[in-house]
């Protein structure tokens, strides 16, 4: 496999790294963090039920459902996470407090990658929640939007070559940051 030029990868917009002198959220709104016997290249984390974790883990068999935690591996050393919300204004404040916890350093050894927005209904997105997506999407790495995809709706994964232009950018970027990641740690 061929090594992965940085230019490659999607630019960061936000915050890699936890960072000093942020509160974190109040307790009743902390993921738990949970150690892991299960070893995945990317963990996805479903900030509120419904988000969408089950159906991003499905896409990639070496990646794994968080169940709403950090996970923390057993082995030792970081976790690759992507967070995962709709875009309710409730989804939104989930991510929200998610992307507060990481930043606080309240996340265990998670590599926080970035945030994927997932379109709660068919259509624009009305201005506040615009608005709030915004400013949670400043709190983490990147953000991806994935608009409304019907099929997910009756729990139907579409195969790979049939997803959305936004989906399969998606997959590619992640397959790049978790290679990239993933060679950081050998080295």
């Amino acid at each position: 496999m061929p090594e992965v030029l940085e230019g490659q990868l999607p630019p960061a917009t936000g915050p890699q790294t936890p960072q000093n002198g942020v509160p974190a959220p109040s307790a009743d709104s902390l993921l738990p963090v949970r150690e892991r016997t299960a070893s995945a290249s990317l963990w996805w984390l479903g900030t509120h039920g419904g988000a969408g974790e089950s159906s991003f883990a499905g896409l990639v068999d070496a990646w794994a459902e968080a169940g709403h935690s950090w996970p923390c591996p057993a082995g030792g050393g970081p976790a690759n996470v992507v967070l995962v919300a709709r875009t309710s204004m409730a989804g939104l404040r989930s991510a929200q407090a998610a992307a507060t916890q990481w930043a606080a350093g309240r996340a265990g050894d998670a590599n926080v990658l970035g945030l994927v927005l997932v379109a709660d209904a068919p259509g624009k997105l009305p201005r506040p929640l615009r608005d709030v997506a915004r400013l949670v999407s400043g709190g983490v790495p990147r953000t991806w939007s994935i608009p409304w995809i019907e099929a997910w709706r009756v729990g139907d994964i579409p195969s790979t070559s049939v997803l959305p232009r936004d989906l399969r950018r998606l997959l590619d970027d992640l397959n790049r940051l978790t290679r990239t990641a993933a060679s950081a740690a050998d080295k």
